[in-house]
């Protein structure tokens, strides 16, 4: 087997290095040969600098790529046409991987039957949640990028968060790439560029399988546990779903392009978060506010400009 890992990054270079100490101590079998392919996303730090450093100490082990054009997903697909390897693992460069995190992570892939998986996200060990966030909720930590279905394995029908995830590289061959109007770029925060290939290669029949022995632990710097930042992250959450996988249900009922179902739920969302007293139920009630407040932007966004083909950017 042969393993590329794909580590996408822009201007985090201190955070950067510890990424790559983690995954550089990685255990695999000998029978498996696996590389550290780092795009960069036209940074203007130190992180060549970083790279550099690394491919010295790791002769054959780290390459680094330069990709200009501006946006996440631009640098994933740059790093899948260039990856070497038949398994493409994916991590972020704000991650401590596991040491057995890569091996656990693709060997699943010794098995015909699955395209895909994806592992636990964990929060860094000192985490501990505020007290005005409520942790009701599947995706509770999601602005966090916490993914944990517990500690038994199975098979996926969800997709798995992009920075503990591997794909088969025909699976990108036969779906297409990471969209590109979609995932962050300077000035737009919009994600979803993962979820949406996900659920892309599910809907074609690919077969996933959940590893909660693949861990990663996310680092959660201070500006990410303020609500400001819960907030936009779930505003620019739902305009990404809808530009992704469009309006949850269709009516003809609408102004300025907006169905009225949504101001609906405006309304309602909002006397619940002006009437609520305890304060994660509060700040809950706020967030649902934030959210319907995204699905208005992109609807009128959508509205408003000439229809496009949607953009994809095959691998």
């Amino acid at each position: 087997m042969r393993v590329s890992v794909i580590l996408c990054t822009y201007n985090r270079c201190h955070s950067l290095a510890t990424a790559l100490e983690s995954v550089a101590a990685s255990q695999l079998p000998d029978s498996v040969s696996w590389e550290i392919l780092v795009v960069d996303n036209n940074s203007r730090d130190k992180t060549f600098d970083v790279v550099a450093e690394f491919v010295r100490r790791y002769p054959g082990k780290f390459r680094y790529l330069f990709e200009p054009q501006q946006g996440k997903s631009y640098a994933l697909n740059a790093g899948i046409r260039e990856a070497r390897g038949q398994i493409l693992a994916f991590m972020d460069d704000d991650v401590i991987v596991d040491v057995k995190w890569l091996q656990n992570l693709t060997s699943v892939f010794t098995k015909q039957e699955w395209a895909g998986v994806g592992g636990r996200i964990l929060p860094e060990r000192t985490f501990t949640p505020p007290a005005w966030l409520s942790l009701e909720g599947k995706y509770a930590l999601a602005p966090l990028a916490i993914f944990d279905l517990g500690p038994q394995p199975a098979e996926l029908v969800e997709a798995p968060f992009g920075t503990n995830m591997a794909f088969r590289k025909e699976v990108f061959e036969k779906v297409g790439g990471f969209r590109t109007d979609l995932g962050p770029r300077p000035g737009s925060e919009i994600r979803s560029e993962d979820t949406e290939f996900g659920f892309r290669a599910l809907g074609a029949g690919q077969r996933l399988w959940y590893e909660p022995s693949a861990i990663v632990y996310h680092s959660l710097p201070a500006h990410r546990l303020q609500k400001e930042y819960f907030l936009a992250w779930w505003h620019e959450k739902a305009q990404a779903d809808i530009r992704a996988f469009g309006l949850p249900q269709r009516t003809k009922l609408q102004i300025a392009g907006v169905p009225l179902y949504f101001f609906r739920r405006l309304a309602n969302w909002t006397l619940q978060w002006i009437t609520a007293i305890h304060p994660s139920r509060r700040f809950s009630c706020k967030l649902k506010v934030w959210m319907i407040l995204g699905d208005i932007a992109e609807c009128h966004r959508l509205s408003t400009r000439a229809k496009h083909p949607v953009e994809h950017c095959d691998a």
